[in-house]
C-alpha cells in the first residue's frame, strides 16, 4: 500500500517530509500536517491510520488527506476512497468498545455527558437512520461510534458497521468522484477558503443536529 515515488527534485523532496505549516490557527496547523502526507511515500498508510483514529479520537477527518492524495494521483482516487472507508469503519469497532467498556474512564472525556444523553433518545427512535446520517454528514464520527457502544443494548455492533459502511462509503466515494472529475480545484478551494469552509461545515453540522432533533421528536 506504499505510494509510488513522485521523483521530486531534492529541494521538494525535503519539503515533502511531513511538518506543520506556519499559522497561529492550531486546527489549520494540524490540517497542514495531515495534508503534508500526500507527498510522502507512506501517504496511503497515513490515510488508513488517520481514518482509523478519526472514528474514536482524532479531530481532523481523513477526507482532507484523501483529497490531497487524489490530487497527486487522480487515477487512484477510487482506491483512496476504499482505504478511507475500510479504515474508518474498522476504527468504528474501537469507538464502540470505548463506549461499551471504557465510558467512565475514556468515553466521557471524548464526547461528554450531554452528547450521550442526546444520543440515547435518537438511537431509541431509529438507530439505523441516525447512524446512517451521522456517518455521512460533517459531524464528529466518534460521537456515533462511542455512543453506540454506550447504548449497546439498543445498537448491536453489526448495525453500526452496516450503517457506517453505507454512510461512510457514500461520503468517501462521492468525494473520490469530485477529485477524479474536478481535480486540483477542490483542494485549491479548501486551501484558499479554509476558515470559510470550516465555518460552513460547522453551520451545516448545526443544521443537521437541528434537523435530527425535529425528525426524532415527531
Amino acid at each position: 500500500m506504499t505510494d509510488e515515488p513522485l521523483n521530486l527534485p531534492p529541494q521538494l523532496e525535503r519539503d515533502a517530509i511531513p511538518h506543520p505549516i506556519l499559522t497561529r490557527n492550531p486546527l489549520k496547523r494540524l490540517y497542514g500536517w495531515v495534508l503534508s502526507w500526500a507527498h510522502h511515500p507512506m501517504g496511503t498508510w497515513a490515510l488508513a491510520v488517520i481514518a482509523f483514529v478519526d472514528s474514536s479520537v482524532f479531530p481532523i477527518p481523513g477526507l482532507f488527506l484523501q483529497v490531497a492524495l487524489s490530487m497527486e494521483r487522480p487515477k487512484r482516487s477510487w482506491w483512496y476512497a476504499c482505504v478511507d472507508t475500510f479504515s474508518s469503519v474498522l476504527g468504528a469497532i474501537v469507538g464502540y468498545y470505548i463506549g461499551y467498556a471504557l465510558w467512565e474512564s475514556v468515553g466521557v472525556r471524548l464526547i461528554g455527558e450531554a452528547s450521550k444523553a442526546e444520543m440515547g433518545g435518537w438511537l431509541k427512535e431509529n438507530a439505523f437512520l441516525y447512524l446512517l446520517l451521522y456517518s455521512f454528514v460533517p459531524l464528529p464520527y466518534k460521537v456515533a461510534t462511542i455512543g453506540s457502544g454506550v447504548f449497546h443494548n439498543t445498537v448491536p455492533l453489526w448495525l453500526l458497521l452496516v450503517a457506517s459502511t453505507i454512510g461512510r462509503g457514500t461520503r468517501f466515494f462521492g468525494l473520490a468522484a469530485l477529485c477524479y472529475f474536478w481535480g486540483r480545484r477542490v483542494k485549491d478551494f479548501i486551501d484558499r477558503y479554509f476558515n470559510l469552509v470550516t465555518l460552513a461545515l460547522g453551520l451545516l453540522a448545526a443544521a443537521v443536529l437541528v434537523a435530527l432533533n425535529l425528525i426524532f421528536k415527531r
